[in-house]
């Protein structure tokens, strides 16, 4: 089945606490960081708890109410959510998150969410956190002109994150 890049109606909120927990436990556990399936149920796990997926569904509502400073779209695959982009408009704007499921990658779903993405933000200063391991990820977002600053965090003492930034539109469109 194609899938279909959309607005989320709230009713999704129910999904997207799950998937998110889910990415998660199929992206980040390193051993070497000390990130493992406990620790990503412990700091992601009430993602899919009734008060996360809560958090979606006023998230989701305030995306309707505020198209031009927030940004949201889901990933479907039939009836199923695969993925989900969302991000701000602030003094710059904020690309995250943005998940895929693993059986949905490699097949293009990833740059037609960028690319919506793009347009939202137009020729806006653009940031975004990346685990520093997520080498693919580091290098999707590479293709379109995000370059590291040095800049890095440990999310939650423990997750390693760098800062990249995309200065304008028209740095390195894929």
């Amino acid at each position: 089945m194609t899938p279909v890049i959309e607005h989320p109606c709230p009713d999704d909120a129910a999904a997207l606490g799950p998937l998110q927990l889910r990415i998660w436990l199929q992206t980040y556990p390193c051993e070497e960081a000390g990130i493992d399936e406990a620790w990503i149920r412990e700091h992601r796990g009430t993602s899919a708890t009734a008060e996360g997926i809560a958090r979606w569904r006023d998230f989701i509502e305030e995306v309707g109410r505020q198209p031009d400073l927030l940004f949201c779209r889901v990933v479907r695959s039939g009836r199923e959510l695969v993925g989900f982009l969302c991000g701000v408009r602030e003094e710059a704007v904020t690309l995250g998150p943005m998940y895929l499921l693993n059986e949905a990658q490699g097949r293009g779903i990833g740059d037609l969410m960028m690319r919506e993405f793009l347009t939202w933000a137009g020729n806006a200063p653009m940031r975004l956190w990346v685990t520093d391991y997520n080498e693919r990820a580091i290098r999707f977002y590479q293709r379109y002109g995000f370059r590291a600053t040095g800049e890095r965090e440990l999310w939650r003492g423990k997750l390693p994150n760098i800062r990249m930034v995309r200065n304008a539109a028209s740095d390195g469109e894929a």
